[in-house]
């Protein structure tokens, strides 16, 4: 988990997309359970050693959404609103969602999953343009918290073959 950058007086707003390509062994149908699914959605997402989920509820439709609250080793309260904006199964994922940790706004996003065929396995590139708040968060910090749930994806895939 990345550390969180002390809160500042001034406020300020920085723009940034970054997009992650990465090829998983398992069908775009597969894949795409995996994002669907509450119960497979919270292993791989927010469950985990070090982790205290204070809440997690999760509606996968277009117009549903999900919140996450957590804290990681003991340290402040996270939260995740997001809402699905569109959803076509086994290709596409588009949902919006805004981060805070305890009181203070860390960024909010909208972000696009798309799924294509490769070979027997699924090419995942996942598109994130972001907007990061009174520099409590980054793109680069969010970036790479992103490959580590990508990670944990993959794990998560091998896990239910």
């Amino acid at each position: 988990m990345n550390q969180i950058a002390p809160v500042k007086d001034e406020h300020s707003v920085i723009h940034s997309t970054f997009t992650i390509e990465r090829t998983y062994p398992q069908s775009p149908a597969q894949v795409f359970h995996a994002f669907a699914d509450k119960a497979t959605v919270r292993r791989w997402r927010i469950d985990g050693d070090g982790f205290a989920i204070a809440e997690f509820s999760f509606d996968f439709r277009v117009g549903g959404g999900e919140v996450s609250r957590f804290s990681y080793a003991g340290g402040p309260e996270i939260r995740l609103d997001a809402q699905f904006q569109d959803i076509v199964a086994d290709q596409r994922i588009v949902f919006s969602y805004r981060m805070a940790v305890g009181p203070q706004p860390m960024s909010a996003s909208l972000t696009t999953v798309e799924l294509t065929p490769s070979g027997n396995g699924t090419r995942l590139t996942y598109t994130e343009q972001g907007a990061f708040f009174d520099g409590v968060d980054s793109a680069k910090g969010r970036e790479e918290g992103t490959r580590g749930l990508l990670e944990a994806l993959a794990a998560e895939l091998q896990k239910s073959r």
